[in-house]
């Protein structure tokens, strides 16, 4: 069994340092939340494909209506330039209907004088979800007058969006100027894991970072590299470090102007950092194309390096044995080709298969990969987001937290 099962419910002893739920009175008031129902969907009948961060909400909402709150709910839904009808957050309403077993009233705008009588219509035990918010532009600008607006439809507002947090928005920092802000459930157990791996892990501490570019992880290197054990480094950003200990690395990415910057991160963690020991190659970028296992001193000039290869795997795997807290950010590989996705789907296996460890996905393709691997519920704890994890593991303030009242 992965120690997901076991270890789940079980936080690290890190004291997070804002307001929750529980320290607020919510009886009989309209409770505004900021929640991350930026789902995915797929582009014929916007269907949604993943509910997790629907589900991940529920805790929150739930507690909320018990203490006999009603609820304003809003979120953002992709990138929508102005009201466009493809990013309304409808499917959601519906989604989070049947998830909640009572009706959800769907606001057709997110301010506005109606918005505002139909909030304030709400009765206890009422849910209500506004429409995107960033169908203004004011939204990303944290406008202050728009957060003003935003504040008009509650009297208590709950930031419970960790994927966003990492952005200082009017819905996910402004409107925490105008009412009393604290924390739900979900950001509390984000801040709780994460915060735990990085000020507090059980030992060995083993971080396993992966995906296209260096350049998106230096922040998280070199933050990580006093704290952890061990760093395992795989994806198209271990090109860019295998080039600078001069290994041949053929037509694969490389981030030339950042050789000089890998060359310093493994003089600084030259006995912490794990380079992988062979190549799963190919002739082309493409799903179809021609395949070949080579060690790290073997790639032809005119191949490309699509994954890591068994021999890394076993390595990796070895790292991982005794690891007693463990996280894990990007892709080994290309794993959108059903042929490159060997080693990330290998690393979601052997994390699962853990026993006594605290597992940590940090969002974005791995929390991909564990759903595909079909293991995320053996994880102790799958990160609803992807940009705001990286930047927290960076060791970066977090707007979205930063607003919220201190306990």
């Amino acid at each position: 069994m992965g120690c997901g099962n076991g270890s789940s419910r079980v936080f690290f002893a890190t004291a997070m340092n804002k307001k929750t739920i529980r320290e607020i009175e919510v009886k009989g008031k309209r409770v505004l939340v900021r929640c991350d129902f930026n789902v995915p969907q797929d582009k014929q009948d916007l269907h949604i494909t993943d509910d997790r961060r629907i589900r991940e909400a529920l805790p929150t909402i739930n507690y909320l209506l018990e203490h006999g709150a009603a609820l304003i709910l809003m979120s953002h839904l992709g990138r929508p330039k102005g009201k466009d009808e493809k990013y309304s957050l409808k499917p959601v309403a519906a989604r989070l209907q049947e998830l909640l077993g009572r009706p959800v009233q769907m606001a057709n705008d997110v301010i506005g004088d109606a918005v505002v009588a139909q909030a304030q219509a709400l009765k206890p035990g009422d849910v209500m979800l506004l429409e995107n918010v960033r169908f203004y532009p004011e939204e990303e600008k944290n406008d202050p007058a728009f957060a003003r607006e935003l504040a008009r439809l509650g009297e208590v507002y709950v930031n419970d969006a960790f994927g966003s947090a990492h952005r200082a928005h009017a819905s996910t920092c402004g409107v925490a100027a105008y009412l009393p802000a604290v924390a739900g459930f979900l950001m509390e157990k984000e801040l709780n894991y994460l915060g735990g791996a990085l000020e507090n892990p059980r030992r060995p501490f083993v971080a396993i970072l992966g995906g296209a570019k260096i350049g998106d992880k230096i922040g998280v290197i070199e933050n990580l590299l006093p704290k952890v054990d061990r760093i395992l480094i795989g994806g198209g950003m271990a090109n860019t470090f295998m080039l600078a200990k001069s290994y041949p690395v053929g037509a694969s990415l490389v981030e030339a102007d950042k050789l000089d910057l890998a060359r310093a991160l493994l003089q600084n963690g030259a006995t912490k950092l794990v380079l992988p020991i062979d190549w799963v190659i190919a002739d082309r970028f493409a799903a179809d194309a021609q395949a070949q296992t080579v060690t790290a001193t073997n790639v032809p000039n005119d191949w490309r390096i699509l994954d890591i290869g068994p021999a890394t795997i076993q390595l990796f795997e070895q790292e991982l044995q005794n690891a007693k807290t463990a996280i894990w950010n990007g892709p080994m590989g290309v794993f959108e080709f059903p042929k490159f996705a060997r080693g990330t789907l290998a690393i979601a296996r052997a994390l699962a298969n853990l026993t006594d460890c605290v597992t940590i996905i940090g969002g974005g393709d791995s929390a991909a990969a564990v759903e595909s691997a079909g293991v995320a519920d053996k994880m102790s704890h799958v990160s609803t987001g992807g940009g705001a994890s990286l930047e927290f593991m960076e060791g970066r303030a977090l707007p979205g937290v930063q607003a919220l009242q201190d306990k």
